[in-house]
């Protein structure tokens, strides 16, 4: 057995909107809100597992920008000293 036999309990937070939505669907599916909610990280995973980087969203987000991200992160971190 390897550790990924097990399962693992993890606490998440939720909006209410998304309670409610799942509570909608889990009266409607006849499932807990915690089968509903490893079937979404199933569905999430296996769209993953075959994209690409270049795929992902938010990938090249900045390829047009005229600014070097590292000097906008550090402009930007600069403001939480104030």
């Amino acid at each position: 057995m390897t550790m990924y036999d097990i399962d693992m309990r993890t606490i998440i937070d939720l909006t209410e909107d998304q309670v409610e939505a799942l509570d909608r669907l889990r009266a409607s599916e006849h499932a807990s809100r915690a089968e509903l909610i490893r079937r979404a990280v199933d569905a999430f995973l296996q769209a993953q597992k075959g994209a690409s980087i270049a795929e992902r969203p938010g990938f090249g987000a900045w390829k047009k920008k005229r600014v070097d991200g590292l000097t906008y992160q550090r402009k930007i971190r600069a403001e939480w000293d104030r």
